[in-house]
């Protein structure tokens, strides 16, 4: 049967599939394990929402809650595009201790579907029926895909969320990648825009469009204007954009494989939200659209199941000072407890004579990676990796942050540090009084974090 045929089955199931899902009373729980930065009250009263978990998982949690569902403005998903191959990220290792060490991959997630494009449609409609849910009336959904299966999504998607709510196809042209010898190159990918409602929220952009031959044109009750590179009028936005990649000099680049520019989820965000509205990506990836939704005032939820997705996110957004809450699936612990790496650290409060105030000193001293057999790392770099586990295992730390002033209850850290330009600092200062109980979470680049709580030796005088 031919997969045209298979389309009502595979609608009837994910439709059923939602369902089941939506009428069960227990679901996934997630737990708050980081709060970041200057929360004023818990989500989802107010700021941010970091998620590492199965985004389906997610978004019924999200369904369950009041607050959340039927709320969010804008859903943009960079869903796995049916390549059928497995992706990664390069990982550089640098140790003034391990010469020559070589640049190591490391699994960032699959896709590929055993049971073939049936299997990736069913776990797609699945996911855009909750989404569906969660948009206001006013939101909207994009769908990043390229020429794979975006053809059949768009069936899917007009199923769902109904023809006459499909509002544009954007092509986004970039020039990397794609060159072959047997197909004209392929340099675009494909965006699917559609609202929930009629009155889904909408502002219209405008572009630069060059007139023929760069002169002025002198019509009646037209403005012209000219730059460096000719004369020009401004027009109603096209539907195809020309948008960079993220280069390998890019200042955003993260070094996650499939990573998008920050320029092209802005004028997404500038176009279809405004200034405080709630935002989400459950395919998070490197969180392009956290970063871009931060640095626009807007709100944001980013999901991912994969480790190495949810370090990107929380690094960069570290690194970005964004306030966020960091939630975790109750079952996606690390490791079991004899494979975890370990910290070791020292937590030394004295008393500071010239300022009259308590000085907190904790510093890394230590950390070992734990068990190598549950890496993300082809077999071939396991010897690489081990060698500079030996010699340097502070280079393994990809991010830590530090409570001074830990309540045994809610993780707030003052600080984050992350790895920069191959290194991270690993020790921090803090004045302030009454420094009782710390805590430190360390996360390796490989994803996995330690927590560690530690009662501060007090300095002989």
């Amino acid at each position: 049967m031919s997969l045209i045929m298979k389309f009502p089955d595979i609608l009837r199931e994910s439709r059923k599939m939602y369902e089941d899902q939506l009428s069960q009373e227990k679901i996934t729980d997630f737990y708050l394990t980081e709060r970041m930065g200057n929360q004023s009250a818990s989500w989802p009263k107010a700021g941010n929402l970091l998620v590492r978990g199965d985004n389906a998982d997610c978004m019924l949690w999200l369904a369950k809650n009041p607050d959340v569902s039927g709320k969010l403005k804008l859903i943009y998903v960079d869903p796995p595009f049916f390549t059928r191959a497995n992706y990664g990220a390069e990982m550089k290792l640098r140790s003034d201790k391990v010469k020559k060490i070589p640049a190591v991959r490391q699994r960032a997630y699959s896709d590929t579907w055993e049971n073939g494009m049936e299997e990736y449609l069913k776990m797609l409609a699945f996911r855009f029926y909750l989404m569906k849910d969660l948009l206001a009336d006013d939101g909207c959904l994009w769908v990043h895909l390229d020429w794979h299966a975006v053809h059949y999504v768009k069936v899917l998607l007009d199923e769902i969320f109904g023809e006459k709510h499909f509002i544009n196809e954007v092509v986004w042209q970039y020039k990397s990648g794609g060159a072959s010898k047997r197909t004209f190159a392929r340099k675009h990918d494909t965006l699917l825009f559609y609202s929930k409602t009629d009155k889904y929220y909408f502002l219209p952009q405008k572009e630069k469009s060059y007139n023929r031959g760069l002169k002025p044109y002198r019509f009646k009750g037209v403005k012209e204007y000219r730059d460096e590179v000719g004369w020009y009028t401004m027009v109603s936005q096209k539907d195809v954009w020309q948008i960079d990649m993220v280069g390998r000099t890019s200042s955003e680049r993260t070094g996650y494989v499939t990573q998008k520019p920050e320029a092209l989820l802005m004028r997404i965000l500038e176009s279809c939200t405004r200034e405080g509205d709630l935002c989400a990506d459950f395919f998070g990836g490197s969180g392009t659209l956290a970063a871009a939704a931060e640095k626009m005032g807007r709100r944001w939820i980013s999901c991912d199941s994969g480790r190495l997705a949810t370090v990107n996110t929380y690094g960069r957004m570290a690194a970005q000072q964004a306030a966020f809450d960091l939630y975790e699936a109750a079952d996606s612990a690390c490791l079991q407890k004899e494979q975890e790496p370990q910290i070791h650290l020292s937590a030394v409060r004295k008393k500071d004579s010239v300022l009259s105030r308590e000085v907190l000193e904790i510093q890394i001293t230590g950390y070992e990676p734990g068990s190598f057999r549950e890496l993300p790392i082809d077999e071939k770099y396991l010897s690489a990796v081990k060698e500079a586990a030996e010699a340097d295992p502070l280079q393994f730390i990809a991010c830590w942050s530090a409570d001074c002033r830990y309540d045994g209850k809610t993780y707030r850290p003052q600080v984050c540090f992350c790895r920069e330009n191959g290194n991270v600092k690993t020790s921090y200062t803090a004045f302030a009084d009454g420094f009782e109980m710390a805590a430190v979470r360390v996360t390796d680049i490989f994803g996995r974090a330690v927590f560690l709580t530690v009662k501060p030796v007090l300095a002989k005088e």
